[in-house]
């Protein structure tokens, strides 16, 4: 849970506004071509706001509706991180709001750390991370979880608990969502 937390501070930190973005679940599916290329599909689940006022709600809509899923400057800047967005949706779904991002990668490292060592592809987690589903084979020790795939398995998944954001007061994103 403390890498995906680091996550959601870095995208917190990313807008420089007192409210925060959240979100359920993150699920990665991810085609690695080469060993260390390929492609990724990001997928978070029941994105929220803990915006406390109006200004920060506002802030909130701006950055998840105007700046990640519409702007140039988005792209540019998750390029700038070895990311190479190729397409990015809002779905909602049951009444909450799904982000999903499709991008390749030259190096897997950049995909939460994913490690190949031939034959084998590894994410280490800390202890206290949540893994909801995985193809992987999951190991478990007093230090950390680790995932670990082989390479006869060509598509990595795994999917991650976010934060307990039923347990909070939080604005749910869909109903400011406006599909094209």
């Amino acid at each position: 849970m403390k890498k995906f937390k680091s996550i959601l501070f870095v995208i917190c930190l990313m807008f420089l506004t007192n409210g925060c973005l959240l979100f359920h679940s993150v699920e990665y599916v991810i085609t690695p071509v080469d060993g260390t290329s390929g492609t990724a599909i990001l997928t978070v689940e029941d994105i929220k706001s803990d915006a406390i006022n109006s200004t920060e709600l506002n802030e909130d809509k701006k950055n998840l509706f105007d700046f990640m899923y519409k702007s140039d400057e988005f792209v540019n800047q998750m390029k700038g991180e070895g990311k190479a967005i190729k397409s990015r949706e809002l779905i909602v779904d049951d009444g909450k709001l799904i982000g999903k991002i499709v991008f390749d990668f030259d190096d897997i490292q950049i995909v939460e750390g994913i490690i190949y060592e031939a034959p084998f592809y590894y994410l280490t987690l800390s202890p206290a991370d949540s893994i909801l589903s995985t193809n992987g084979e999951i190991i478990k020790s007093d230090m950390h979880k680790r995932i670990i795939w082989d390479n006869s398995i060509k598509v990595l998944k795994f999917k991650m608990f976010s934060d307990k954001i039923e347990e909070q007061s939080l604005l749910g994103m869909a109903q400011y969502y406006k599909s094209e």
